[in-house]
């Protein structure tokens, strides 16, 4: 039983509606749906009884709602005491290229961030993590990883991967029709790389191998215009505008995703980091991740069993 549970718990007592409740939990209805049963399996009674129109408390669930409401409550009050021993120490964030536009109202009162400006790759940036450089990073990360470095991850962002090529066409293609490219730069490209190469792998893409850095930027399209087959995007050009001559297709048969982790040193025991930890990733949910024909690398912490 975990918290976030009981708190998908009470949403769903006090909405009576499990669409409104996972609206006002910003996560998807089946995950909301599966986390409850998760809950009344491991109560071992039925919280709800639900048909296709409604939704009442059981008997049990009555009688829960009321101990879990103040087992939350005094949850948060734990995370206000630790905000008050936190919001004294200045904590140090890392980051790629991305990282929530709300971090600041995020860690409200709970810790100061200072977002370091060195915008450096994933694998520097875990490197930091762990050498004490900063307290924490936003960075795509692999059990092994985080193993290696002694890190803690909790997930914080996902981006679904599109392919990019020439025309007007913007239909879905199958993962078995794209391109990844992989650079000879390895000190600059060595997550993309292993990234790519295991898409390629599972998924029986095409790899072009390139040495222009074109991962990005204006040499991606020119690499996209060259090869005249649809070429998977990096997570680093997710927002970018295409030229006109080029569209977006979304790649399905798997669907790509690529994680944003939170990570800090598993044996920092400060409470600063700790409380900053839980108010970055608080509520994020599962982003999509949980769906079935979602790709994810076999060492991506955030990869459900499948």
């Amino acid at each position: 039983m975990e918290l976030r549970q009981l708190r998908y718990f009470v949403a769903v007592a006090e909405e009576l509606n499990f669409g409104r409740a996972a609206d006002r939990l910003r996560i998807a209805g089946p995950s909301l749906s599966q986390q409850v049963k998760a809950l009344e399996r491991d109560l071992g009674v039925r919280l709800f009884d639900r048909d296709r129109r409604t939704v009442t408390l059981t008997d049990c669930g009555q009688a829960l709602l009321s101990p879990a409401r103040d087992l939350l409550a005094q949850a948060d009050e734990l995370r206000r005491t630790a905000a008050g021993l936190a919001a004294a120490e200045a904590l140090r964030l890392g980051y790629v290229h991305w990282h929530p536009a709300d971090l600041a109202t995020r860690v409200a009162g709970v810790a100061q961030l200072r977002v370091d400006t060195w915008v450096l790759p994933s694998h520097a940036q875990a490197r930091r993590v762990a050498d004490g450089s900063i307290d924490l990073a936003i960075c795509w990360v692999r059990t092994d990883d985080l193993a290696a470095y002694g890190l803690d991850a909790r997930l914080i962002g996902a981006d679904r991967l599109f392919a990019v090529a020439v025309g007007g066409a913007t239909a879905p293609v199958r993962a078995r029709d794209t391109v990844v490219l992989v650079d000879a730069d390895a000190a600059a490209w060595s997550s993309w790389n292993r990234y790519a190469e295991e898409f390629a792998r599972d998924t029986a893409a095409a790899v072009e191998h390139i040495d222009d850095g074109g991962i990005t930027g204006p040499a991606f399209f020119d690499h996209v215009r060259r090869l005249r087959r649809p070429v998977v995007n990096s997570p680093r050009d997710q927002s970018a505008a295409l030229p006109p001559d080029l569209a977006a297709r979304p790649v399905v048969s798997p669907v790509p995703y690529w994680t944003w982790a939170l990570v800090w040193r598993g044996d920092d025991g400060r409470p600063a980091v700790r409380a900053a930890a839980e108010a970055l990733t608080r509520d994020v949910g599962s982003l999509g991740l949980d769906a079935e024909d979602v790709w994810l690398p076999a060492h991506d912490p955030f990869r459900t069993g499948r």
